[in-house]
């Protein structure tokens, strides 16, 4: 594990109430309800005074969202970096995994393996690992996405329509997420002609 120690104090629940997201704190490392003996980065989910009944939400760097009460002494709290505190191990990253969908025109088997063989070479072959593969046919069309609201009136203009992306293969809408209230609409994809009559 790549720790390093830092110097800290632990706050209590009215300390961290007064935090904002952009506040660095520390709270217990531990991944898939694996507990670590150790801390790691993290941020509130929403500012400390927003939470109600002493319990915070945080997410750490590594993408864990877990639910702390400060003040209870059975649980190890948050803490934030101060001179004047005791040392304690922080986690570090050790890297970014990536989930990748790739896009292969006329892509095989052969094409598929110079990519992993480039990629393997790139940060190096114990690096490089295949979790998992699906192999799609994609079509060759491209497609318009919106996002509407969910609960729209009928017989509205689509004014308040907000283009999210353009020319987009219709796989890749898979990968995205609509905007918390809104959904996704998906039209075949109509190029932009500008008929703006010129001088």
């Amino acid at each position: 594990m790549n720790t390093e120690k830092v110097t800290a104090r632990r706050l209590t629940a009215e300390e961290v109430s007064e935090l904002g997201l952009q506040d660095d704190i520390f709270v217990s490392a531990g991944m898939d309800g694996l507990p670590l003996d150790c801390y790691a980065p993290a941020f509130l989910t929403e500012p400390g005074k927003n939470s109600e009944g002493g319990s915070f939400a945080v997410r750490t760097v590594f993408g864990e969202v877990i639910h702390i009460l400060p003040d209870n002494a059975e649980e190890p709290g948050i803490w934030v970096a101060d001179k004047a505190g005791e040392e304690i191990e922080v986690l570090q990253s050790a890297g970014i995994l990536l989930n990748l969908a790739l896009f292969v025109p006329g892509g095989n088997k052969e094409s598929l393996e110079s990519l992993y063989s480039a990629a393997r070479d790139a940060f190096g072959a114990g690096i490089v690992q295949r979790w998992s593969e699906e192999t799609v046919a994609v079509p060759d069309v491209k497609v318009d996405l919106f996002e509407e609201p969910a609960r729209g009136r009928k017989n509205t203009s689509g004014q308040n329509r907000d283009r999210r992306a353009l020319d987009i293969y219709p796989t890749r809408v898979r990968f995205l997420e609509p905007s918390e209230g809104w959904k996704f609409i998906i039209e075949p994809h109509k190029e932009i002609v500008d008929d703006t009559p010129t001088i």
